[in-house]
C-alpha cells in the first residue's frame, strides 16, 4: 500500500489541520501520517503529471494552424517552440527557494494554477507576443512542478522512488500523449477553431489545483521525513552549503548535461515532429497520431524503467540503449519519413524515455531530500538550459535549408554526447560524497 500505517495516537486526534496530519510516533523521528493525506498526495502527484506537458505537445499539433493564424515565420515557430526549456530554467531554479519559504505544497497549487490561467488566456490573446506571454505563463506552473515532484517522491516515498517516480512519468506520458492524439479531432468537434482546441487543456490544469488546496497551509508539505539523526544533520548541512555543493559534483553535472541533451530532443520531438511528417505527405490527423504514439511509449516505458533502473547499480546499459535507438528514428525519418512513419515513431518515443530515466536518476544520486532539491534544480535548470537552442536551431535549420536533412543529422550528433554523459551519470556515487570530497 502507498499509504503509511497510523499509529493508535494520531488515529484519536481530532486537530483536521493538515500541519497536524503528521505526529511523531517517537524520538527518532519516525512520523505517522494520515492514509488520506498520503493517498491526496499521490492523486495530486498523478494529476499534476498529466498537465506538465499538454501546453506543449497540443500545441506542435496545431503548430500549422497556430503560425498561419498569427502570422509566425519559421524562425518565429522555431522561437516558439524554444520557450519551454527558458522557462524551465529560469523559474525552475526558483523553485526550492520558493517551496522554502512558502511549502511545497501551495507552490505546486500556485504552479497548477499558473498553467490552467496561462492555457486558458494565451489562444484568443490575437498577437504572437501574447500568445508568447500567456505560454510563459503556463511554462512557469510546469516549471515548478518539474523540480518539485522528484521531490515530493523522494520525501513522501523515500523507500518506493522508483515505483513512485514511475507512476508519476507514466501519467507525465498519458498526458503528453493524450495532448498529441485528440487536440486535432477534438478541434474538429468544436467547429475546427485552434483557439477552442487548445483552451480545453485548461480544464484539465483547473482539476490539478484541487488535490493541493489541503495542503497549501503545511509549510513542510514534503510529506514525512523518515531519516535517522545523521542523516537528517546531512541534510541541514546540504541546506546550508547551497548550490554550491553541487556544482563540484562531477555526477551532478553528467546529470545535467545528459538532462539537457535528452530535453532538446524532447522539445524538437514535440514542437516539430509532427510537422515532419505532415511535410512528407501524412495527413494532419495522422501526423497527430503519429506524435501521440511517440508519446504514448512512454506511458508503460515510464514506469517499467524507473524499476529496473533502481535495481541495477549501473544506469549506463539504460542509457546506451535508449540513445540507439534514437539513432535508428533519426535515420528512418530522413531516409523514409512516411513509409516507416510508424516504427520511427515507436524508436523516438523509446528514446524520449530517457525523461524518466533521468529523474530516477536525480532521486538516487543523492542522500537525502535536501540533496534531491538541490541536485533536481540544478540537473534540471542547467538542462534546461543547455536545451534552449535546440529547437530555434532547428526551425533556422529547416527554414534556411528548406528541408529536414540538417536539422535530423543535428539530433542524431546530439545523441552521441548524451550517451557518455548518462552513462557517467549512471555510476553508483552520490552528490553529497563528491561535494564533500572536493
Amino acid at each position: 500500500m502507498l499509504g503509511v500505517m497510523v499509529s493508535d495516537e494520531t488515529r484519536t486526534t481530532t486537530s483536521t489541520s493538515i500541519r497536524n496530519a503528521a505526529e511523531p510516533e517517537n524520538e527518532n523521528g519516525v512520523t505517522a501520517t494520515r492514509a488520506w493525506v498520503t493517498r491526496l498526495v499521490v492523486v495530486g502527484i498523478v494529476l499534476s503529471a498529466l498537465n506538465l506537458r499538454p501546453a506543449i505537445t497540443s500545441l506542435g499539433a496545431l503548430l500549422e494552424e497556430v503560425r498561419d493564424g498569427l502570422g509566425m515565420s519559421g524562425t518565429a515557430a522555431g522561437v516558439l517552440t524554444s520557450v519551454p526549456p527558458f522557462c524551465f530554467a529560469l523559474f525552475g531554479v526558483m523553485a526550492p527557494r520558493l517551496a522554502r519559504r512558502f511549502g511545497v505544497g501551495a507552490v505546486v497549487c500556485a504552479g497548477m494554477a499558473a498553467i490552467a490561467a496561462g492555457l486558458a488566456i494565451r489562444p484568443w490573446t490575437g498577437t504572437a507576443a501574447g500568445f508568447l506571454a500567456a505560454s510563459a505563463l503556463a511554462l512557469m506552473g510546469i516549471a515548478v512542478g518539474n523540480v518539485l515532484m522528484p521531490v515530493v517522491v523522494k520525501r513522501w516515498f523515500p523507500d518506493r522512488v522508483g515505483s513512485m517516480t514511475g507512476l508519476y512519468s507514466m501519467a507525465l506520458a498519458l498526458g503528453t500523449a493524450a495532448a498529441a492524439a485528440i487536440t486535432v479531432p477534438m478541434t474538429g468537434a468544436l467547429g475546427g477553431s485552434w483557439r477552442a482546441g487548445l483552451t480545453v487543456w485548461a480544464v484539465l490544469a483547473a482539476a490539478a489545483v484541487v488535490p493541493w488546496i489541503p495542503l497549501v497551509r503545511d509549510r513542510g508539505a514534503g510529506g514525512p521525513r523518515r531519516e535517522t539523526p545523521s542523516a537528517r544533520g546531512t541534510s541541514a548541512t546540504g541546506e546550508r552549503a547551497g548550490a554550491l555543493r553541487i556544482t563540484r559534483s562531477r555526477t551532478a553535472w553528467a546529470l545535467a548535461v545528459f538532462f539537457g541533451l535528452q530535453a532538446t530532443a524532447a522539445y524538437v520531438t514535440m514542437g516539430w515532429m509532427a510537422q515532419i511528417f505532415r511535410d512528407a505527405g501524412v495527413p494532419a490527423g495522422t501526423a497527430g497520431l503519429l506524435l501521440a504514439v511517440t508519446m504514448a511509449m512512454g506511458v508503460p516505458l515510464a514506469f517499467v524503467i524507473p524499476r529496473v533502473a533502481t535495481r541495477l547499480p549501473h544506469q549506463g546499459p539504460i542509457v546506451v540503449v535508449l540513445g540507439a535507438c534514437g539513432l535508428l528514428g533519426y535515420a528512418g525519418l530522413y531516409i523514409a519519413p512516411a513509409g516507416g512513419a510508424w516504427a520511427w515513431a515507436v524508436l523516438l518515443g523509446i528514446a524520449n524515455c530517457a525523461f524518466p530515466l533521468a529523474l530516477t536518476m536525480v532521486g538516487m544520486r543523492a542522500r537525502t531530500g535536501a540533496g534531491v532539491a538541490q541536485l533536481s534544480a540544478f540537473a534540471q535548470s542547467t538542462g534546461y538550459l543547455i536545451s534552449i537552442p535546440g529547437p530555434l536551431v532547428v526551425g533556422v535549420l529547416y527554414q534556411h535549408s528548406g528541408g529536414w536533412g540538417l536539422p535530423l543529422a543535428l539530433m542524431a550528433g546530439l545523441l552521441l554526447p548524451q550517451m557518455v554523459v548518462g552513462v557517467l551519470a549512471g555510476r553508483d556515487r552520490t552528490v553529497e560524497d563528491e561535494a564533500a570530497a572536493r
